[in-house]
């Protein structure tokens, strides 16, 4: 396994965030060496859903005043519609993104996550996946989607859906690696 000992990575999320697209990514990310910072738009906790249910919430470690995209090497995109849907839409997290798109930094987004890729305008002309429901509106952003369980585009890994996750996990892992530790501590 690649060792992601001087990784730090950025996952971003609010309130209503799918616990297993948070959570096992980022023990995985944890069992490879990384440091991973969950960044939200509040501090305190967030409230994570199993599909449709309340299930745990998870502490925020910095909120999206705090964070800047040169403090970390990757960005981790769970998905969730009610997380996605609520944090396309804040302009901190777009220009973050925007940043990151600039630097090259990798960027992996699994479920209703590219959502936030598209309010971004980073779409265009990527090949991507995501959950089968909003690949019109990747569509109309100018990207190809592909019903895939993991797509790599570069910088980019995108996954459809929480049974993706290990294919996933593999792949950001893989990403993650090739990537020199340039972030501030």
């Amino acid at each position: 396994m690649p060792n992601l000992q001087n990784i730090r990575v950025a996952c971003i999320a609010t309130d209503g965030f799918e616990e297993a697209e948070l959570t096992e990514p980022v023990k995985a990310l944890t069992e490879a060496g990384a440091q991973v910072d969950v960044v939200a738009p509040k501090s305190g906790s967030i409230q994570g859903f199993k599909h449709h249910d309340k299930s745990n919430t998870v502490p925020v470690d910095r909120t999206l005043d705090q964070a800047t995209p040169d403090q970390y090497d990757a960005v981790l995109l769970p998905g969730g519609a009610l997380n996605a849907d609520a944090i396309r839409m804040e302009q901190k997290l777009q220009s973050f993104l925007k940043m990151f798109q600039q630097q090259g930094k990798p960027i992996a987004a699994i479920c209703h996550a590219p959502w936030e890729l598209v309010s971004a305008g980073l779409t265009k002309g990527r090949t991507l996946t995501s959950y089968h429901t909003i690949q019109d509106d990747i569509r109309n952003a100018g990207a190809n989607w592909v019903d895939r369980e993991v797509v790599v585009d570069g910088n980019w890994v995108t996954s459809r859906q929480p049974t993706d996750i290990p294919a996933f996990n593999r792949e950001i892992i893989t990403l993650f690696s090739k990537v020199p530790a340039t972030s501030g501590r």
